[in-house]
């Protein structure tokens, strides 16, 4: 793993880990699975360029997006009729003051809609995307960084086995090398999107010239997501033109008054570059 930010992270995923196993049992999550409908598929655009909008209330880097009273039901509505493909919705609580109810929130929402919510939190166990599962998402974030490979892999087999799609996130060309790995031995009929992230963990400020300095290094054959960075339908145009099928947006679009108007505006700049 490597230090810093990601290992803070982790921490707390584990100790959050622990107090959730002490509350409900893996047994008592099976059982709750078997009476869900299943999530909405992911599905992505005949134009070739989709958009993953986020719903995040604070992050590291930017302090408090949004407050506690936000309407959270009308924020997803509004990127679903802004034509995102999925919503990412941060569960983590410690820097992000996301909660699983967020995701249960968001993933009702949007079930009505048929478009799923994806938990993004920083995942180390299978019980965990269980937990996913059951608050009704229809896909998880991995980051590939933050853990040995065996530990990776027992998370994209439970994605799998319960019909989950799954963000593998790097952020370097090593990450990328074990991506290209993974998809490779990845169970069968696994749904993998590739992607980069452009943040510096260090100084957890974006540095978008990365997407595109990387985007030929990410796996061909799956999709390939441009994550951070984008916030205009400019940028969107730039990395669409790179070779990446979707984005994922989260504080210009937490920021944006009109996040219909901005999710559909970026999509259009991407759209055009590919000239559909």
């Amino acid at each position: 793993m490597s230090g810093g930010f990601l290992d803070e992270m982790a921490r707390g995923s584990r100790e959050r880990l622990r107090a959730a196993q002490r509350l409900r049992s893996h047994a008592s999550l099976e059982g709750a699975l078997r009476q869900l409908p299943p999530a909405p598929r992911l599905q992505l655009h005949a134009s070739g360029f989709d958009l993953i909008a986020e719903l995040k209330l604070r992050s590291p880097a930017q302090g408090q997006l949004k407050g506690a009273d936000e309407d959270l039901a009308a924020r997803v509505a509004a990127y679903a009729a802004g034509g995102a493909a999925a919503v990412s919705v941060l569960t983590e609580p410690g820097r992000f003051d996301g909660t699983l109810a967020h995701l249960e929130d968001a993933a009702q929402v949007l079930s009505a809609l048929q478009v799923p919510a994806m938990r993004k939190d920083f995942l180390v166990d299978p019980y965990q995307v269980l937990e996913a599962r059951v608050a009704g998402a229809g896909g998880v974030l991995v980051i590939l960084r933050m853990l040995p490979r065996a530990a990776t892999e027992a998370l994209i087999a439970c994605a799998r086995q319960l019909d989950l799609f799954v963000l593998l996130e790097a952020f370097d060309e090593a990450d990328i090398e074990l991506m290209e790995e993974l998809i490779g031995a990845a169970p069968q009929g696994a749904q993998l999107l590739a992607g980069l992230n452009c943040r510096d963990l260090a100084t957890l400020q974006v540095v978008p010239q990365r997407l595109l300095e990387l985007a030929a290094r990410l796996p061909q054959g799956v999709p390939r997501v441009a994550e951070s960075g984008v916030t205009t339908a400019a940028e969107a145009a730039a990395v669409a033109r790179a070779g990446y099928q979707l984005i994922l947006v989260g504080s210009a679009l937490m920021q944006g008054a009109d996040p219909a108007t901005l999710a559909a505006g970026l999509l259009a700049g991407g759209r055009a570059a590919l000239g559909r």
